[in-house]
């Protein structure tokens, strides 16, 4: 296929990218024009400009079949800190691709949502896709806004649209400063020799999920046929901070320090997912445990 990856150049877009190339489709990538990872790309074929830009995206989507758009802006923090912005890159700009993707006659858009926000509070865990969407921060709130604006657009113009709603992904060449990632953030700090900051008590729980895992959901959800149009994408396993920084002290073999600060109100206190639908009619389901995804992405910050 004709695969154009939007947001080629970041953390689960690049292993994206990759490893659609390396299953032999003709892969085209998007992002700003310092995207980090841009250069490991020499398989792909590279645009650059502003997602918020029709001209520029319209160059990338020339005979394009399938987009998979990974363009997000802001994270859970940020959206809140500023809800009008949020909605205006990611909500807005999202409504622009696809007037684009109807008139270059893109076949199917896969979309990235957020299993972790989607769902706020939880009232059973591990939770499925038939759970109320009631989300408690400004992320959750736009992702699940585009949703249901590719559902409409199914709807109205018949654009195939397919949604993973991913836990907690982690991995090589994910952004730490963003503070977005806890298993990443902790990594590099206990790296550099400092402290792990834990908002709260360190009891809430997520279901983290290693990257080369969500990108094999990727490629199968590309090949899927089927009725069914969101997906959970997750471990279906539930880990504490605590926990975590206890699997963290195992993979680098020394315990970092902690500090314990006052939790945010944007928290679900518990985050796990069920993932049997994705295992069922994709034949997909997490491979890699914690233990050694953790050795991966420690491996990758020390070289």
């Amino acid at each position: 296929m004709n695969c154009l990856v939007l947001g080629g150049g970041g953390f689960i877009g690049s292993h994206l990218a990759l490893a659609l190339a390396d299953a032999g489709h003709r892969v085209r990538v998007f992002d700003r024009p310092h995207g980090r990872f841009l250069r490991l790309l020499e398989r792909c074929e590279v645009f650059t400009g502003d997602f918020l830009e029709p001209r520029d995206l319209e160059r990338a989507l020339s005979g394009t079949e399938v987009v998979c758009h990974l363009i997000a802006t802001t994270v859970p923090k940020s959206s809140n800190e500023d809800q009008v912005s949020d909605v205006a890159a990611n909500v807005v700009g999202t409504l622009r691709l696809l007037e684009l993707c109807r008139s270059q006659k893109v076949r199917r858009i896969v979309f990235p949502s957020s299993g972790g926000t989607v769902y706020g509070i939880p009232r059973a865990t591990p939770i499925d896709e038939t759970h109320p969407t009631d989300p408690i921060s400004s992320y959750g709130i736009h992702k699940l806004t585009i949703e249901k604006y590719l559902h409409l657009n199914q709807v109205l113009n018949g654009l195939d649209y397919r949604v993973l709603r991913i836990a907690n992904a982690y991995g090589e060449r994910q952004r730490t400063e963003t503070a977005q990632g806890a298993v990443s953030v902790f990594l590099e700090r206990s790296l550099r020799g400092d402290a792990l900051q834990i908002w709260g008590d360190g009891s809430v729980v997520r279901d983290y999920i290693y990257v080369g895992d969500v990108v094999q959901a990727f490629l199968r959800v590309l090949a899927y046929e089927g009725e069914h149009r969101i997906f959970n994408v997750s471990s279906g396993v539930g880990v504490s901070l605590n926990q975590l920084v206890d699997e963290i002290a195992r993979a680098i073999g020394r315990r970092p320090a902690v500090e314990y600060t006052p939790a945010r109100r944007f928290d679900v206190p518990v985050n796990v997912l069920d993932a049997s639908l994705a295992r069922k009619h994709l034949g997909w389901s997490a491979a890699t445990p914690l233990a050694e995804g953790l050795r991966r992405t420690y491996d990758w910050m020390r070289k």
